[in-house]
């Protein structure tokens, strides 16, 4: 059976910047420091500087400036074969001709074990996945969880300092997405591993991280945990791309010490000034802060549902409102408002959270 990890390592970007061709930057002067034996995720769109930053971490491609650090060893310029890192990545890249334990034993053979302890390694990856029994199975005979969980026994095997992740799931569909995710968690856990891992998905990343890194043109947009990035959002961009947000104008009538009072149409509230200053700025509100109420609330947004949808566990609505067409959730499923009701809408007390461009 595999141990935990005791080689997992941190690893360090000190201004790293990846420029191809003569004007092309994907990644430009990044500063990141992952902890040994956590799960930090790179978030973001497609052509945000992810996966480049990623293939960095592996050594397959290399920082036009920059240092890049695995433990204590300054890895900047070392080849992907130098560097004790393995990489699980979007396509499986199993060997269709070869059992699922010569796939998952085959990088074991070329790091010094013999035959005898490089079949016990793998039927031990193979445990740890839950594969146990399918070491003689080809990948054709397997679904496509069970393939990207031997592409997950093979890197485990070689123990290394750190395991990379290419958006691993996006192959699976929702529900084997959200098994496979768990299992990826549970295992990194257990096993105190280093894990970097990339995506575009957001319920994703919120699940299995221990922080998150969202970039955007090239540089980090925010980093922190999935609560303060879901909670705290740092700019409009962060708050609309992780989950879903309500982002309205507003103005900041005055801010008294670390307390803004803030006004959108005629409803008005006390929120964290986060160092902004009075003036126009913008307003995030999650769909589970937004309330639906009786018309001629006080304080309150005047609207009218215009939608009204049900998804099992809630109630979707949509209500327009004088500043916007706000997007509200509830788990009230017997709620009684439907499409053409007037209401009111307010903010729960914790939640809504000014924001800057």
């Amino acid at each position: 059976m595999l141990k935990p990890n005791s080689k997992a390592a941190s690893v360090a970007f000190e201004n790293v910047t990846k420029v191809y061709g003569t004007n092309v930057t994907a990644v430009d002067q990044v500063s990141i420091d992952i902890a040994a034996g956590t799960l930090v995720t790179l978030l973001g769109p497609s052509g945000c500087g992810k996966t480049t930053t990623l293939r960095m971490i592996a050594g397959l491609e290399m920082p036009t400036s920059g240092r890049i650090t695995i433990g204590d060893t300054d890895v900047t310029t070392l080849p992907a074969t130098e560097r004790d890192v393995s990489m699980v990545f979007q396509s499986y890249a199993l060997f269709p001709h070869m059992s699922v334990l010569e796939n998952v034993s085959y990088g074991l053979k070329f790091s010094g074990f013999d035959k005898s302890e490089t079949t016990d390694r793998a039927l031990a990856g193979l445990e740890i996945v839950g594969l146990a029994g399918y070491g003689n199975r080809l990948p054709s005979e397997l679904s496509g969880g069970q393939q990207q969980r031997v592409a997950v026994a093979r890197a485990l095997v070689l123990e290394p300092q750190v395991l990379l992740f290419d958006e691993p799931l996006s192959n699976l569909d929702a529900k084997l997405r959200r098994k496979v995710r768990e299992d990826i968690r549970e295992i990194q856990q257990n096993l105190g591993l280093t894990v970097v891992y990339v995506t575009h998905d957001q319920e994703e990343a919120l699940a299995v991280s221990d922080r998150i890194i969202v970039m955007n043109n090239a540089v980090i947009a925010q980093d922190g945990t999935p609560r303060e990035l879901y909670e705290a959002p740092a700019s409009r961009f962060v708050a609309d791309f992780i989950g879903e947000a309500n982002i309205m104008a507003c103005e900041i009538k005055k801010v008294e010490g670390d307390t803004a009072t803030v006004q959108t149409g005629p409803y008005q509230l006390k929120l964290p000034a986060r160092g902004l200053e009075s003036g126009t700025a913008y307003l995030g509100v999650r769909p589970n802060r937004v309330q639906i109420s009786s018309p001629n609330t006080k304080n309150a947004l005047s609207g009218e549902i215009v939608r009204k949808t049900y998804v099992g566990n809630h109630l979707e609505y949509t209500v327009k409102t004088e500043v916007a067409e706000l997007f509200s959730t509830t788990t009230d499923v017997d709620a009684a408002f439907d499409i053409g009701d007037a209401v009111s809408v307010v903010f729960a007390d914790k939640g809504p959270v000014l924001l800057s461009e």
